[in-house]
This record gives structure tokens, C-alpha cells and sequence, in this order.
């Protein structure tokens, strides 16, 4: 189970990630120039700094690399888990 869920996770970041770098980059766009510095200044005023980080955070999420890495990441987490109880199940079954 655990070499199922590392390869299905495996597979799935490197699909999000190849349909993510495959759409049209906007953020070269000339005509959105300040249009990012005007809503951070916003984004500061109305909630602070804990607003901007959060902020960039949930910018950094949109991203297709990040994405496939915390799908490796969850992948490997679960994978490394079905292995842990699979490891003391058969510890069990010895005794």
C-alpha cells in the first residue's frame, strides 16, 4: 500500500506540475506593471503584516512547483506511514 501511494503521488505532482508550467505566464504582463505594489500596500493597511504574509503564502500555493511539492511531501508522509504500521504488524505477527 505504501509503494502505491508514493507512486500515485509521484505521478500526481509531476501531472500538476506539467499542466501548471504549461498555461500562459501573465505575471511579464507590462500592463499590470504597479498593479501588484498598489494591492500589497492595501493588503498592509487594512490587515497588517500577518495579512501580507498570509498573502504571499496563499501566492506561493497558486504556484505549480509548490503545489507538486507538497504533494511529494503528503505522499511521502503517507507512504512512510503505511510502512511504519505495516513494519509493526509484522512485528506482531511474529511474536
Amino acid at each position: 500500500m505504501g509503494i502505491i501511494v508514493l507512486v500515485l503521488g509521484i505521478g500526481g505532482a509531476g501531472i500538476v506540475y506539467w499542466l501548471g508550467t504549461r498555461a500562459p505566464d501573465l505575471s511579464s504582463d507590462l500592463s499590470m506593471l504597479g498593479y501588484n505594489k498598489a494591492e500589497s500596500r492595501q493588503m498592509g493597511m487594512l490587515y497588517g503584516k500577518q495579512g501580507l504574509l498570509i498573502e504571499e503564502w496563499s501566492e506561493d500555493i497558486k504556484r505549480p512547483g509548490i503545489q507538486a511539492i507538497i504533494i511529494l511531501a503528503l505522499a511521502a508522509l503517507g507512504a512512510s506511514g503505511c510502512f511504519y504500521f505495516a513494519r509493526l504488524l509484522d512485528v506482531d505477527d511474529k511474536n
